[in-house]
């Protein structure tokens, strides 16, 4: 992660600048990787290790107040940049991976999945009448299982109007469910 360069956000109060967004990365990628289910949860286990996170570029107590307002003011095209310079690093290393199947075209997967949402927190992502959701497409390139297209939209949204977004690779494969047969999409 040092050699890759993450804007910084200037729009914050002198103070807050110091939490560069590759710590509030580090700390959402622990989070994820270690399953912690709030920021009490992250807050107590990056603590308890204080003697290791100096060397992780966490220099003080980290706070839930500090966390929140760090995912609240930072911009989420911040993250989907820094995204996307991890994928083609990704791609790069994969790229002279050997398949399962001696196929030298790429192939990719392509598949959705409904994350729910509770309603009261996200009353713009309406799913049902009790119900909030998104749906997470993935367009997944099988030689190294990278994702080369991540798309969010309405929970609503059918699986097969997301090949309406997809530009198609000329000579790729690509796997898809039941979800997604629709002949004069696919023609196209």
């Amino acid at each position: 992660m040092n050699s890759i360069n993450v804007s910084n956000d200037t729009t914050a109060p002198i103070k807050f600048r110091t939490f560069h967004v590759g710590i509030i990365f580090s700390g959402m990628a622990f989070a994820q990787l270690t399953y912690r289910e709030s920021l009490r949860d992250i807050e107590s286990c990056l603590n308890a290790q204080r003697s290791k996170l100096y060397s992780s570029r966490f220099s003080w107590n980290i706070t839930r107040s500090t966390l929140s307002y760090a995912n609240n003011t930072r911009d989420w095209r911040i993250y989907a940049d820094f995204a996307s310079v991890l994928i083609e690093i990704a791609k790069d290393l994969y790229r002279g991976e050997q398949f399962a199947v001696d196929i030298s075209e790429t192939v990719y997967a392509l598949d959705s999945t409904t994350i729910d949402l509770c309603l009261s927190v996200f009353p713009w992502a309406r799913f049902r009448k009790k119900k909030a959701a998104i749906k997470l497409h993935t367009l997944l390139d099988l030689r190294g299982n990278i994702p080369s297209i991540l798309a969010i939209s309405d929970g609503k949204m059918h699986d097969v109007n997301i090949l309406d977004i997809l530009v198609a690779e000329p000579g790729a494969l690509y796997l898809v469910d039941r979800g997604y047969i629709d002949f004069a999409r696919l023609h196209r």
